[in-house]
């Protein structure tokens, strides 16, 4: 077997099942330095010897206790998929090929230095690089006030409760985290889409954090009908999408 270039080979080292069709997968594999936001590719052998490729985003910082090298990854098992199906039925100690050049620019040094409050705006698996950010020292040091936004359909899609609840404790008051559940009603989770839930402004006051041009900066990472209609809002919220060559509050990452 020839691996495909710009891939090395991995081990699968730990799984976790989070919903029926949700996992979370750990490889180990010496691949180039990567920073916390970007992703890079897993890779299979179809039944025909095809190689089957897609991009997810590290869930883990590079600089987390167990090293760069065991990287973990959020994934949806879609049924019609070609990829995913066979991500989900992979062991431990199984074999999975890894993109040897990580990308993706939805990472810190992407942020105007005069940002104080972030807002980190996703929907299901899409919290991944958004954890990984979180799991930076200078993310915690950074900035002011930080908020997590999550949305996903079923409250069981609410993942990584136990790291999002030591993040809380780490962060000491500058980190907010704002679930939100669009197919079910719970008394104490939010419900509804991000767009609409940002220009209602029922997003800025349940936690009392009102963003403003000159200091505040958002991510928005998810489907691209949200990451549409959520650029849209902030449009009309006077914000400007973020550019190299002309700063401005917000830029975006489409996860499919």
């Amino acid at each position: 077997m020839i691996i495909p270039k710009g891939f090395v080979k991995g081990e699968v080292v730990k799984l976790k099942q989070w919903t029926h069709n949700e996992f979370s997968i750990t490889v180990n594999a010496n691949i180039s330095s990567y920073t916390a936001g970007q992703f890079t590719k897993l890779a299979l052998l179809d039944s025909n010897g095809e190689w089957l490729r897609r991009a997810y985003s590290f869930v883990n910082s590079p600089n987390h206790k167990a090293g760069p090298s065991n990287m973990e990854f959020l994934i949806i098992n879609v049924p019609n998929g070609s990829l995913s199906p066979k991500l989900a039925k992979l062991t431990i100690g199984d074999e999975v090929y890894v993109g040897d050049k990580p990308s993706g620019f939805m990472t810190l040094a992407e942020i105007p230095a005069k940002v104080s409050e972030l807002w980190l705006l996703s929907t299901g698996t899409a919290i991944g690089p958004f954890l990984s950010l979180l799991d930076e020292n200078e993310t915690q040091t950074r900035f002011e006030k930080i908020v997590l936004v999550h949305a996903v359909r079923t409250k069981a899609e609410l993942v990584y409760q136990t790291l999002i609840k030591k993040l809380l404790q780490r962060y000491a008051g500058k980190l907010r985290y704002l679930p939100i559940v669009s197919r079910e009603q719970h008394p104490d989770i939010m419900s509804g889409r991000i767009p609409e839930l940002l220009k209602n402004k029922r997003l800025m006051q349940a936690i009392n954090i009102y963003p403003q041009k000159h200091n505040s900066f958002f991510y928005l990472c998810g489907n691209p009908a949200m990451v549409h209609d959520t650029r849209d809002i902030l449009i009309e919220l006077g914000f400007e999408k973020h550019l190299r060559r002309s700063p401005g509050q917000f830029s975006f990452e489409n996860y499919w």
